[in-house]
């Protein structure tokens, strides 16, 4: 299981990380079994001026918004990495 990391940090809060997170919540529904994830809320990334930073595990930090979580969800963590 992956975990998915959402800084809620100021900058990122101002930018949407709670309905960022609101989504990914909503998206675990319709998630396969073999890309389920954990989400967890952490204060900061390091990203501060990309916000909203999201990391997968050990990976790099990512930007999301409101408007491209789905495709997120659909390209990044659902993806088949074959």
């Amino acid at each position: 299981m992956k975990t998915v990391y959402v800084c809620i940090g100021s900058a990122c809060h101002v930018k949407g990380s709670y309905p960022v997170i609101a989504e990914l919540t909503r998206l675990q529904d319709k998630t396969p079994p073999e890309h389920a994830y954990e989400i967890k809320a952490v204060f900061c990334l390091g990203h501060c001026t990309r916000a909203v930073s999201v990391r997968i595990d050990d990976g790099p930090v990512q930007t999301v918004s409101p408007s491209t979580v789905t495709e997120f969800h659909r390209s990044v963590l659902c993806a088949d990495r074959s």
